[in-house]
């Protein structure tokens, strides 16, 4: 009789914040920009020393992501042509960090849920993509916070950091090093985003989210049997950030735009599509369950029309809403968050017994597969 451990998820967390930008918003924000770069650069432009800038619109937004708003942590500083990016006091260093502010708030939604208390927790995972500090750990500061007796620590694999952290947690609760392990993913994207780049400037949003993964004896009754973990990386120059502390050794490029998020879109899409098709495929097909019969995907939020056609090659047919649900439309891309916001907001009406796969894909290229099923 097999009697390692089983590792489960037990709930789920999510904190939102309260501001959100429409397109409409951006739009007339970036376009006022546009305007003004353009008039401060006339003789320049006319010249052909510069080129003018092209303005947005909410039709090339919504038919270029399916993207119709997001919530930010900081809204009106990010809509003010003169700043473009999120602005707040500086904290004292023996103050919480926001980034650990939002990832507690996502991690007590998480307990809540499952009704458990901090102390039944051994391990925090702070597994995002835009770590606020290189040390001490973020995810040691929510563990500080939170009052847990373990060990912490941070990874980013980009947007698989979260599905890259649940099979790290389940592998921990596995082996016996664990029993209870958060996986908590706070992204507040609005900082990595270049908002003054048309192609890019409408993708991301702000968010925090949580996962309770812990051995199945544990676990409150209504909660998700781990079926199996698959994760793959293949080296990709296509989305980029070159920001770091190695930028201050060449001071004249350490404002440059690469320094901010930097992705070619068609690239990303033409390469990242089939890579995730055929992975989700191929590790259904180990674990005997048939993709077809799939009842809900939870994926990666960051382009409607990369979900759609990953979906159709999974079901064999076009995925309706329920069983390929969206929250890119009011969220944006939230990086590592959004499959599980998905997860989050659209898996409480499944039945026992029903089977579905939260994925994520991105940067790196990085992509991870976690398919679950509904205990009762």
């Amino acid at each position: 009789m097999d009697t390692a451990p089983r590792p489960v998820i037990s709930a789920t967390g999510l904190f939102t914040p309260e501001e959100s930008i429409s397109n409409e918003e951006l739009v007339a924000s970036f376009n006022a920009y546009v305007e003004r770069f353009n008039a401060s650069n006339a003789a320049a432009i006319e010249a052909g020393e510069v080129r003018p800038l092209e303005p947005s619109s909410v039709e090339f937004i919504e038919k270029a992501s399916g993207i119709k708003s997001r919530h930010v942590m900081a809204k009106a500083p990010v809509l003010d042509p003169e700043i473009m990016a999120p602005r707040w006091e500086e904290r004292a260093d023996e103050d919480l960090s926001i980034l650990a502010e939002i990832g507690v708030a996502a991690a007590r939604d998480a307990l809540a849920r499952a009704g458990r208390e901090a102390r039944d927790v051994d391990a925090v995972l702070c597994a995002a993509s835009n770590m606020q500090r290189p040390y001490p750990a973020m995810a040691i500061e929510i563990q500080q916070a939170l009052g847990i007796d373990g060990f912490a620590f941070d990874m980013n694999v980009a947007c698989s950091s979260a599905t890259f952290g649940i099979q790290t947690a389940a592998d921990y609760i596995r082996a016996g090093h664990a029993r209870s392990v958060l996986v908590v993913s706070p992204e507040i994207t609005s900082g990595h985003l270049n908002w003054r780049d048309r192609d890019s400037h409408f993708i991301f949003g702000d968010v925090a989210t949580a996962v309770l993964v812990e051995e199945a004896d544990l676990a409150p009754a209504a909660h998700w049997d781990i079926l199996g973990t698959r994760l793959k990386t293949v080296f990709s120059n296509n989305i980029r950030n070159n920001f770091g502390f190695l930028n201050r050794a060449h001071p004249d490029t350490a404002d440059t735009p690469d320094k901010l998020f930097v992705q070619e879109g068609r690239k990303v899409f033409k390469e990242v599509v089939p890579m995730v098709a055929q992975m989700i495929v191929d590790e259904a097909g180990r674990l005997g369950i048939d993709p077809q019969a799939l009842r809900r995907l939870w994926l990666h939020q960051a382009n409607a029309g990369m979900n759609r056609l990953i979906a159709q090659r999974v079901l064999g047919h076009e995925a309706s809403a329920d069983e390929s649900p969206t929250v890119l439309d009011t969220y944006g891309n939230t990086s590592s968050a959004g499959s599980i916001i998905a997860f989050h907001l659209h898996s409480a009406d499944l039945r026992e017994g029903d089977t579905g796969l939260i994925c994520s894909f991105g940067a790196g290229y990085s992509a991870g597969t976690v398919f679950v099923r509904k205990a009762g």
